[in-house]
Parts: C-alpha cells; sequence; structure tokens
C-alpha cells in the first residue's frame, strides 16, 4: 500500500425500520351505536329501509343496536384489555350532518371526540372510515348515489370531519365495501335502499368513485401527515361449474365485485364489461379525478364466492360451494388459501401496503352454564386465516395490519340481530359484554407476536410481520 493510499470502509447502511404490525378490531356506526335519535341526528337510508315490511330480519332494527354511543368507554376498555393497537369505526354521516350538508350538528362532533379521546387516552390508534352505508336520508331524497353532486356534498362532509378531527386521527378511510352497498342497494334490491335499477346500480358506482377522489385530495390538503385509503373487499369469484355460462357469469360477478372500485380508483380505468355502461356517466376529468394517490390497499376478505348464471340485472348469483368445502354457520366456505392468494395477488397489482381491516366468520354463539362463549369454531377460522396471512407475508405481500371483524356482535344489515361476528357477546336485552374465548385467544396471540417481534433482531423481517 503506498503512503498517499486511502483504505474506504463502507460502512453498512442503516436499517430502515420496519413498520409495527397493527393488530386491531373493527366496527360501523349503524352497527354498533344505537342512539338513532339522539342529540341531533338525522334518520341514515337504513333508518328508512329497517322501517321497511319484511326487509330486515324479525323486523330488527338499529335504534339501540350495542349502545356504543352511550357505552364506548366500557368497548375502549375491552379493546385495551386485548392489548389492540388500533380501532376502526366509521363516522355517521347523519349523526354531524343531520341533512347530509349545511349546519353541523355539536353533538354528533362531540359523541367522536369523546370516542376518540378515549382511544388515544388507552393507548389506541383511531382509523375513522368516512362512509359505512349509513347515507343521510336527507340525500336520498334528492337522488343519493344517483345524483352526480353527491360528490360536492361528500367532500364537504370530508372537510368538516378532517377540521374537527385531523388533529388527532391521521388514519382515514373514504369508503367501506362500495361494492357491496352498490351492487346490493342499487342493483339487486337487498339492501338499503332497496332499488333494483342497472341505470341507477352504474350512477352510484361512479358517483361513489368521483366522491372518493374529492375526499382524497380534501383530506390530502387538510390533515397534517394523513395517511389515507378505501376498503375494499377482494375475493376470488368462482364458476360453480364447468358450464360456460357459469364461467361468464363468475367473470362479470369479479368486475362488479373485485374491480369497479379498485380499478379506477388505481389505474384511471374501468373495467372492461363495466366501460361501456358506465360511459353515459362520464364527463371529461373523471378518470383523473377519481384516481388520487392513497397510501395503503384495504381489504375486507371472508371467503371465496362460488358464482352461477342468473337472470338478473348483472347476470350473476351467488351458488353454493362444493359440498367438501368446509362452511361457517351462516354457509361461507372457509378456505384459508384463498386469502393467502387474495394477498399475494394484491401486493402484485397494486404495490401499495396492504392493511386487512375485516376479517372473521359469524357463529351460532350461546350462553354456557358457567356464563361463558366457548366459540371453538371463531377461534379455529381465525387461527386458519392469521396463519394464511403469515404465509402470503413470508412469500412477499406487504401486510401491514390485522382487523378482525367485529369486536362486538351487532346489527347484521338485513339478517338483524341473528348473525353474531363479535369477539365480544352482547347480550342485547341488557347491554351486558361479555369477552367470548376468541377474544383471550386473539389478545394470546397479540401479545405473543408482539412479544416475538420485539425480541428478533433488527433485520429479521419478523419483526414487521406481528
Amino acid at each position: 500500500m503506498t503512503a498517499n493510499t486511502t483504505l474506504q470502509i463502507r460502512q453498512p447502511a442503516p436499517a430502515t425500520p420496519k413498520p409495527r404490525f397493527l393488530w386491531g378490531v373493527s366496527t360501523s356506526s349503524f352497527q354498533v351505536e344505537g342512539a338513532a335519535h339522539s342529540e341531533g341526528r338525522g334518520d341514515s337510508i337504513w333508518d328508512t329501509y329497517c322501517r321497511r315490511q319484511g326487509a330486515v330480519k324479525n323486523g330488527d332494527t338499529g335504534d339501540v343496536a350495542c349502545d356504543h354511543y352511550h357505552r364506548y368507554a366500557e368497548d375502549v376498555a375491552l379493546m385495551r384489555e386485548m392489548g389492540l393497537d388500533a380501532y376502526r369505526f366509521s363516522i355517521a354521516w347523519p349523526r354531524l350532518l343531520p341533512n347530509g350538508r349545511g349546519p353541523a350538528n355539536t353533538g354528533g362532533l362531540a359523541f367522536y371526540d369523546r370516542l376518540i379521546d378515549a382511544l388515544l387516552a388507552a393507548g389506541i390508534e383511531p382509523w375513522a372510515c368516512l362512509y359505512h352505508w349509513d347515507l343521510p336520508q336527507a340525500l336520498d331524497d334528492l337522488g343519493g348515489w344517483q345524483n352526480r353532486d353527491i360528490a360536492g356534498w361528500f367532500a364537504d362532509y370530508a372537510a368538516l370531519v378532517a377540521r374537527h378531527y385531523g388533529d388527532r386521527v391521521k388514519r382515514f378511510a373514504t369508503f367501506n365495501e362500495p361494492c357491496v352497498f352498490t351492487l346490493f342497494g342499487y342493483g339487486l334490491g337487498w339492501n338499503a335502499p332497496g332499488i333494483g335499477d342497472k341505470a341507477a346500480l352504474h350512477k352510484a358506482i361512479h358517483h361513489v368513485n368521483l366522491s372518493h377522489g374529492a375526499a382524497i385530495e380534501v383530506l390530502r390538503a387538510s390533515v397534517k401527515d394523513a395517511s389515507l385509503g378505501a376498503i375494499h373487499n377482494r375475493q376470488p369469484c368462482i364458476p360453480c361449474s364447468s358450464a360456460p355460462e357459469d364461467a361468464k357469469a363468475a367473470q362479470r360477478f369479479s368486475d362488479y365485485w373485485n374491480d369497479a372500485f379498485p380499478s379506477p380508483q388505481h389505474f384511471a380505468c374501468y373495467p372492461p364489461a363495466l366501460a361501456e355502461a358506465i360511459e353515459p356517466c362520464l364527463k371529461p376529468g373523471d378518470m383523473a379525478a377519481i384516481a388520487r394517490s392513497v397510501d395503503w390497499f384495504g381489504l375486507n376478505h371472508y371467503s371465496p364466492h362460488y358464482i352461477k348464471a342468473d337472470p338478473n340485472l348483472i347476470g350473476a348469483s351467488f351458488g353454493a360451494p362444493p359440498d367438501d368445502v368446509p362452511r361457517t354457520p351462516i354457509g361461507w366456505p372457509i378456505v384459508p388459501g384463498a386469502f393467502r392468494d387474495t394477498l399475494l395477488d394484491i401486493h402484485s397489482r397494486f404495490a401499495l401496503p396492504i392493511y386487512v381491516l375485516e376479517n372473521g366468520t359469524a357463529a351460532d354463539d350461546e350462553l354456557d352454564p358457567a356464563g361463558g362463549v366457548e366459540d371453538k369454531g371463531r377461534i379455529a377460522y381465525l387461527q386458519a386465516y392469521t396463519d394464511a396471512m403469515q404465509d402470503a407475508m413470508k412469500a412477499g405481500a406487504d401486510v401491514r395490519g390485522y382487523f378482525v371483524w367485529s369486536l362486538l356482535d351487532n346489527f347484521e344489515w338485513a339478517s338483524g340481530y341473528s348473525q353474531r361476528f363479535g369477539l365480544v357477546y352482547v347480550d342485547f336485552a341488557t347491554q351486558r359484554r361479555i369477552p367470548k374465548a376468541s377474544a383471550r385467544w386473539y389478545a394470546d396471540l397479540i401479545a405473543a407476536r408482539r412479544a416475538r417481534a420485539a425480541a428478533a433482531i433488527p433485520l429479521d423481517t419478523t419483526a414487521a410481520k406481528g
């Protein structure tokens, strides 16, 4: 080595900190809050739909639901006891704006102040969804999602939320499962507002997409350090038979279910089967307005769909899974491998961090003689699906959070109170909360994964995987 030669030692680059994996639970406003006529809340389309004869099983309503509006502190304490990192809830548009627009309702604003502050005090991150199906009835009277003006109304609502809560809430979703509330509410007539019309369905799809883009723009401009996305239901659509008509139906159903919203929101285009139907709704600049940059992909997944041809307005409907496929008590197929494959597909297609914001199962839960609920079937389901998620992560899927549906047994839309999805049993007559065995299992899972992550060396990828 000559005297003027300097030995250059390359220092290793500092390891990029792995994002903390989030464990949480989800609920929605209409399904848990109750207090339907308290402190200035206006009616939603679901209040109206519940009053329709025969629309909801047993004539159930969301008037009281789980009374989360008054019992939120007890529910936050349950979340803290489970060791949860985050709580995904939705904000009721008619609670903040009883007429959907105009003056804000101070009572409604104050409720979410109390909830958010309680979550933060408990060390639980609030994840707020702007829309989980409860459109103000006053806006539906003006055409609702069929009226293009709703994009502006939704942007104004998003601006109110951003101004009032953006100092404490950074995680916002625009919509939860837009494929479900448009297809079931405007296409097939199974949910509120109970319309079955092809033109109404396609208008609703496009106007929801426009509203998403408008809200993303408002939230991005108004909330410092905002982390934004939308929550999509993505599930493989499998033909019920080898018949060509079932294969065609499965593809068509997938276009509505899986791609009517992610495709325009991320790629500025509709799937080919919908493009012609949506075209009459389009105006110049619409697709650019829809495809705003987001920070993560929110996934709700329960099972694959088995699809058959049907003479309804989209030419497809749900069929029965093969006899050898296990099912939940409400008949949904149990196929953890489909969850793994869906996560990998999203990772490949969208190249965004993924948060699983709903996964779970309904069961025929009853109190046992000791006063508890030993929901072994739910535990087996959650174990299988979280294992499948871990398999997807090992294969490269960038999954950063997992939220169980749901914290509480609640109002399950047209099924009323007949289906129990909660980690916590709710005695609806008394509103008593009783954590099920699955709540204890979930708490143990979180503690074990957190301990494993803490013990891992910095470059060990398990540190990012909970």
